[in-house]
This record gives C-alpha cells, sequence and structure tokens, in this order.
C-alpha cells in the first residue's frame, strides 16, 4: 500500500461491506494469503498442548511437536476427510487420532496409523496431515495458508525492534472475552485506526487521552498504527487512568507515557500500554458478521501478588469494546440500505482511505 492519496477520498461502495463474493475473495487474499495471528504461545508450551482456531471456515490444530517445534495443520483427516479434533484447546496424547477409524498422526504431522490398509500398496509416507505455516513473534502465534509464505518478519517491518521493550512473550493472559459483532471485519479495522469519534462515543476513553494528538506513522503495506500521550494526569488506560500496577519492567520514559495502537493487517489489533497488553484477533463469520477474540495479559510477576488487580483495565475496554461494536454495527445497517452513497474522508482519516485502496486492489 503506498503513500499516494486520492484527491477528494470517500469510503467505499456498499458491495465491500454486503456483496458474500467479494467478501469471499477478500478472505482469500487477506486471511489465507498473509500471516494471521491465532493465539498465543503460552497456549502451547509444552508438547501436545494445542488449540483449534477456525480461519474463514477452515479449522485449524496449533500444537508443539516432541522436538518442541510450533506446528499447525489442517483438522481434516487424510482418509475420508473427517475433522479430528473438536474441543477447543487441551492436551494431545502425544499423537493426533482421527475418531471415525483411527487414522494416527504423530505431532509432526506424519501418519502413523493406518488400520486395515494394505501394507504391500499403501505407503503412510504419502498420507501426512496438511500442514499450514505457523511461525511465533514475541510470543504470538502466527500462521499462514500460502504453500511458500514471505517470512513471518517481512510482515511485521520494523515492529519487532519497536515493541521489544514490552516483551510480549513474557506475559501472561489473566482474561479473554469473545464478541460477535454483526458487521464487516474491514469496518472494525476502519473504527480501530481513527479516534475523530471518541469525544462523541467514548467519553471515559476521551479523558484519559487526546483525540487529536496520536502520533501515527506512515503507512506501511502490512499495518498502519500510531501511539497516544495520556492528559489530565492519567497514568494508563483504565476507568479512572490509575495505574494500579508496576510498569513494564523493560520500558523507557517514553514508552510509560503511551498506549500504542497497531493494527496489524488483516486480523491483529495489538494495543499496548504501561503496564498490561491488549489484543484483538478478528474472525470473519460472514459478509456482516466478525467475531473477534480479545485478551488481556499481563506481567507475570504483577499477577502473582496477592492484591492483583487487573478488573479497572479489563471494565474499561470491555465498555469501549462495546461502544465501538454498537456503532460498527450501526455503519454496517446504514450502508446496507439503499440510500447509502459513499461519504468523504477527512484529511485525518487519510489512513482509513489508504486501507481502503488496499482493499479495492482485490476488485
Amino acid at each position: 500500500m503506498g503513500t499516494a492519496t486520492t484527491p477528494n477520498p470517500k469510503t467505499l461502495p456498499a458491495r465491500y461491506y454486503t456483496d458474500p463474493e467479494r467478501h469471499r475473495r477478500e478472505l482469500e487474499r487477506f486471511y489465507f494469503g498473509s500471516w494471521i495471528c491465532s493465539g498465543r504461545e503460552e497456549q502451547i508450551v509444552e508438547p501436545g498442548a494445542y488449540f483449534l482456531r477456525e480461519a474463514a471456515g477452515e479449522s485449524v490444530i496449533v500444537t508443539r511437536d516432541t522436538d518442541g517445534k510450533p506446528r499447525a495443520f489442517y483438522n481434516v483427516c487424510r482418509h475420508r476427510g473427517t475433522r479430528m479434533c473438536t474441543v477447543a484447546e487441551g492436551r494431545l496424547p502425544g499423537r493426533i487420532q482421527c475418531p471415525y477409524h483411527g487414522w494416527t498422526y504423530a505431532l509432526d504431522g506424519r501418519l502413523t496409523g493406518a488400520p486395515h490398509m494394505d501394507a504391500a500398496s499403501f505407503s503412510r509416507a504419502e498420507y501426512p496431515l496438511h500442514k499450514v505455516h505457523c511461525d511465533i513473534w514475541d510470543g504470538h502465534v502466527f500462521l499462514n495458508f500460502s504453500e511458500r509464505p514471505q517470512p513471518l518478519r517481512d510482515q511485521l517491518g520494523r515492529l519487532p525492534e519497536k515493541f521489544a521493550n514490552w516483551r510480549m512473550a513474557e506475559l501472561r493472559l489473566h482474561q479473554r472475552i469473545v464478541y460477535d459483532v454483526k458487521a464487516n471485519w474491514k469496518l472494525l479495522i476502519l473504527n480501530y485506526n481513527e479516534c475523530l469519534h471518541c469525544p462523541v462515543l467514548h467519553p471515559a476513553l476521551n479523558r484519559l487521552t487526546d483525540y487529536l494528538g496520536a502520533d501515527n506513522e506512515p503507512a506501511s503495506p502490512t499495518y498502519i498504527g500510531g501511539a497516544m500521550g495520556f492528559r489530565g494526569g492519567a497514568e494508563t488506560m483504565t476507568l479512572d487512568g490509575r495505574r494500579r500496577r508496576e510498569y513494564l519492567p523493560a520500558l523507557n520514559e517514553d514508552e510509560r507515557k503511551m498506549v500504542c495502537y497497531y493494527a496489524i493487517y488483516p486480523n491483529f489489533l495489538l494495543s499496548l500500554h504501561p503496564d498490561y497488553m491488549l489484543t484483538h484477533t478478528l474472525w470473519p463469520k460472514a459478509v456482516d458478521r466478525t467475531e473477534i477474540v480479545c485478551e488481556w495479559s499481563f506481567h507475570p510477576a504483577e499477577m502473582a501478588k496477592p492484591a492483583f488487580h487487573a478488573a479497572d483495565a479489563i471494565e474499561f475496554w470491555d465498555l469501549t469494546n462495546r461502544e465501538d461494536w454498537g456503532i460498527v454495527e450501526q455503519s454496517q445497517a446504514g450502508i446496507e440500505s439503499r440510500a447509502y452513497t459513499p461519504g468523504p474522508y477527512s484529511a485525518r482519516e487519510e489512513l482509513l482511505h489508504l486501507f481502503d485502496q488496499k482493499v479495492a486492489e482485490t476488485e
């Protein structure tokens, strides 16, 4: 995505948010052609620990093999196509076994058992599980469905260095909330990347940061975002702006005074605070419906304290989330009207227009 802008840019036509066939093409490009964030490495610390992730209708088993390597496979048996795992997360007994006819696979995907197959004419080596590429960035597990994807590092650009001091791999999940939002996934990306709506929609948030004070960096082909400082004596994003936890240990003085908001295409919304991390992952279920997995993570040293307190951050963002989801659902409903026509972007919505241009490339 380049930095060139269109004179008098406007929002996208309605079909980008309402047409199921266009939606299908977008998922092929963005969700099956990019690295997508699927979860946290802490979910697969030990060999055999696993979680399932459904991405645009495809079920994926994410696990760790006996050599300690993260692995991901289509949740599809090579015998007759049966879905093998049905529980959202857990521990595999050293193997993956189909519940239909007992075909059995090692944690690296090799077929190790195929009952009733003629040993003379059948080769197990020809029927491993179909793999999905898997890689890890600072505790976040990414998947890529492409046959030969570019390295994850290419998609992340300068973000690993930029966010190194947050030491995200050290943080641990405290709370997860899953939201079902009746809106197209792109509307959630657009909403996340502008705060012009904050004075009207988010009075609690607007008290803590200046909605016009975002320090956005130039748009990248694979992510957009920036940082915002605090105001009014606030130290972090909570209902009252008070910080009840120690700063994350490696942050410098400047990093302690900001919250960073980055959308890493296509599905990872990363919000880094002085004392915790908030993430949203977007999982489209239909052209007008998106599941959002929202997770709050904290430093384990803070979580181990008897007086550890996290409700202030969770309540603040749950309130803000619900305000956002409600207005985005209203946007979806309005765009579905026959009266909708593309409207003008302001100069402060340049990043949104650049994202639209990237989306329009699938036309």
